[in-house]
């Protein structure tokens, strides 16, 4: 469990530090503490509670297998991104917001299979075929793509969320965002309107140390989500196995049952009793000859000589 963020912590790095006070945003008043030589002074209280709703948020997204876009193109804040992100393998844009990265989403990603599409002749054996001048604008064109979309590669399918530094240099993503109801994080300074975005943390958005010290704490809640996320896999899969053991177990138990209930039938079923062969008795022998002996015999009767057949002798 890593360590939580304390009220000195944010003192030291200056996230309390505010913008001038005629470059102030009405709507941030909720969020300013006082006013200290025509710097406003964020409420420290405030950042911390804000920053606790949105470290809990991103961490049940993370929890869930969804990703969050993490976007900062000022240069206070590239290295930060890029860096922290790349130890939880989350996406990240650091160089130009291409306009309708998110909106034109389709048109992305096939800048990102045009990307991969180069690679592959590298790999086939393709490159070698192409000309001096072919190679030279193939390989510019692969430069710029990993440039602008190098860091979008895995991110297949919109983001759960975004999460951006300075809600003013990054109003097209967030504008992007809020079209597609896609939640959205932000560092939001004295200068900026808190309500474009729906986890507003009201910080030093300038300060190198500021900037670090919220997306450290933003990391940390997305590692925990992730551990999480593992641990409860782990356990699904455990419960699942012991299930299927159960079931097995149960099923060759009632398999067992039912062979010895068939062999305990067969062996109290009665045995078919053969039919007693017909015996022929004296008093049926005796009543038999005596019906012979009883019916008349047939005498073949003798044709008598006709008296034509007579006459025709005596001629003779």
């Amino acid at each position: 469990m890593s360590k939580k963020v304390e009220f000195k912590d944010l003192l030291e790095a200056g996230v309390h530090f505010g913008h001038l006070k005629r470059k102030w945003n009405p709507s941030m008043a909720p969020y300013i503490f006082d006013e200290k030589k025509g710097i406003h002074i964020i409420d420290l209280n405030k950042t911390l509670a804000q920053l606790d709703n949105a470290s809990a948020a991103i961490k049940q997204i993370v929890k869930s297998g969804k990703k969050v876009l993490f976007v900062a193109t000022k240069k206070q804040a590239k290295e930060i991104i890029a860096e922290r992100m790349k130890t939880v393998n989350m996406p990240y844009v650091v160089e130009r917001w291409s306009g309708g990265m998110l909106t034109n989403f389709a048109t992305t990603r096939k800048s990102i299979r045009k990307m991969g599409s180069i690679d592959k002749m590298q790999v086939d054996g393709t490159w070698e075929t192409l000309n001096k001048r072919e190679r030279l604008f193939k390989t510019r064109q692969r430069e710029k793509l990993d440039k602008n979309f190098g860091s979008i590669v895995d991110m297949t399918r919109l983001p759960a969320a975004i999460f951006v530094v300075d809600v003013l240099k990054e109003h097209i993503a967030v504008a992007e965002a809020k079209r597609l109801n896609i939640p959205t994080f932000a560092m939001v300074d004295t200068n900026s309107d808190p309500r474009v975005v729906d986890f507003a943390i009201p910080a030093n958005d300038d300060a190198t140390k500021s900037i670090a010290i919220i997306i450290d704490t933003i990391t940390n809640a997305i590692k925990e989500g992730l551990e999480e996320r593992k641990v409860s896999k782990e356990k699904a899969s455990e419960e699942g196995d012991e299930v299927l053991e159960k079931v097995v177990s149960k099923a060759e138990i009632t398999i067992d049952e039912e062979e010895v209930a068939a062999t305990t039938v067969k062996a109290k079923a009665p045995a078919k009793e053969k039919a007693p062969a017909k015996v022929k008795s004296i008093d049926d022998d005796a009543k038999t000859a005596a019906k012979k002996a009883a019916a008349p015999k047939k005498v073949s009767a003798q044709k008598k000589p006709t008296a034509k057949a007579a006459t025709k002798k005596v001629e003779k």
